[in-house]
């Protein structure tokens, strides 16, 4: 279906109702805007969800804080 919108003070475009339930955005939401060949393409923003094992991170962010403290012992010698 194709919309005629009015472009409202400041920029502002409102999105009807039926759009905005179509596309499954509400207030706040962020929209992402491409222009190409003269075209504006708007789409909602959906992040991923990633699920990740709070033990790994952990994990991760041990070995990269030893890694630093290592690096800095090269660089200014230890105590």
């Amino acid at each position: 279906m194709v919309y005629q919108l009015r472009l409202r003070k400041k920029g502002i475009i409102i999105l009807p109702k039926d759009v905005r339930e179509k596309l499954g955005v509400s207030e706040n939401d962020i929209l992402i805007a491409d222009i190409k060949d003269g075209e504006l393409t708007l789409r909602p923003l959906k992040p991923k969800i990633v699920r990740v094992n709070p033990k790994v991170v952990e994990e991760i962010l041990k070995e990269e804080g030893d890694a630093e403290r290592r690096k800095e012992e090269e660089i200014f010698g230890s105590d």
